[in-house]
């Protein structure tokens, strides 16, 4: 059997697809939360008594539509990513691959759980820990995706002048995730924006967090039909913005290092390219959901490239973990002693 035949390539692209249809299913949870839709559907696993995927088209009106809809969709990636576990336990030959297959698996069934016990618990914190995980298992299913490619197999280990940037790379990303989870808990608040301005805060450099200040920012947002806020809100939302800030200056530095270094392969200096561009574009984005008051697109569009930001960050991490990984037998392109007598 050929080192990279045609179920392995079969396998790649499979894995390409699930991934583009984790990004979906990201995108359509953020529309849910973006138009505060995620108790739309009362009941779960049915929908207002029906079976899921029988409910009746002529209700999916309102905010019924993006819950019920990103339930269909979820059920779809959930049996794709069945596929995949399967595909990866007979195409793969590696057993580290095989597991990440069954990690995968495991993970879209907590998923499906947390999600479920959002609607039936009616527990918000159920709903963080549910955007943070479908985050991490997008980042799974992409890693799936480029170990199983041509590439993958090409990188060449025991190149330890790398180990620093590698070590920076990984910090970065862990800033990313972190940068994901302060605005996934804003989002789950279901209070709007704590701050209405950017980039100032009510006007000043530093928020107001006193008590008085506070009361005269409730009595405004009632005024205006608008959720109460805490100070709490307020602090968390800001340090969103500071940490914002960190990370795109963490991602700048990383990125351009990697890019500078020139015995690495152009795809590699390309992602980390692409990396820099996408934060960028996520802090513009971030601006842009407070000056257009949360306007849902815009809010899912601030989700969506930070689904993608994360991801990239990700694959560079494992990409520079395998290149200064020892060279010599190594179970990242070891393929069996069968394989090896057949070639």
């Amino acid at each position: 059997m050929a080192e990279f035949d045609l179920p392995k390539r079969l396998l790649h692209w499979y894995a390409v697809c699930v991934a583009a249809s984790v990004l979906v299913l990201i995108c359509s949870g953020g529309l849910v939360t973006s138009h505060g839709a995620g108790m739309a559907v009362p009941d779960w696993p049915n929908s207002f008594g029906y079976n899921m995927f029988l409910f009746p088209v002529s209700r999916w009106v309102g905010g019924v539509f993006f819950e019920h809809t990103h339930r269909l969709i979820a059920s779809g990636v959930g049996l794709l990513t069945i596929g995949l576990c399967v595909f990866t336990a007979v195409a793969e030959n590696r057993k580290w691959v095989k597991w990440l297959g069954g990690i995968t698996l495991l993970a879209v069934v907590i998923q499906g759980v947390l999600g479920g016990l959002r609607v039936t618990e009616h527990n918000q914190l159920l709903g963080l820990f549910h955007g943070c995980l479908g985050q991490l298992y997008f980042c799974l299913v992409a890693t799936i995706a480029l170990v199983t490619s041509r590439f993958w197999r090409r990188i060449e280990p025991n190149q330890s002048v790398l180990r620093p940037i590698r070590f920076w790379t990984v910090v970065v990303t862990a800033m990313v995730f972190v940068q994901l989870a302060i605005g996934a808990s804003m989002r789950h608040s279901h209070t709007g924006l704590s701050i209405p301005d950017f980039p100032t805060a009510y006007g000043k450099v530093l928020p107001p967090l006193d008590a008085a200040s506070i009361a005269r920012i409730n009595d405004a947002r009632a005024a205006q039909a608008a959720p109460p806020i805490t100070a709490g809100l307020i602090l968390l939302q800001y340090v969103h913005r500071v940490w914002a800030l960190v990370t795109v200056v963490g991602i700048a530095s990383v990125g351009a290092a990697i890019i500078r270094i020139g015995f690495i392969a152009a795809q590699v200096r390309s992602a980390a390219g692409f990396w820099v561009l996408l934060v960028v574009v996520q802090f513009g984005l971030g601006a842009w959901t407070i000056w257009s008051n949360k306007a849902a697109d815009i809010a899912t569009s601030h989700v969506f490239v930070g689904a993608l930001t994360l991801m990239t960050g990700a694959l560079l991490s494992v990409i520079l973990s395998a290149m200064v990984a020892p060279a010599g037998p190594n179970p990242r392109t070891l393929t069996s002693e069968k394989e090896v007598a057949k070639a």
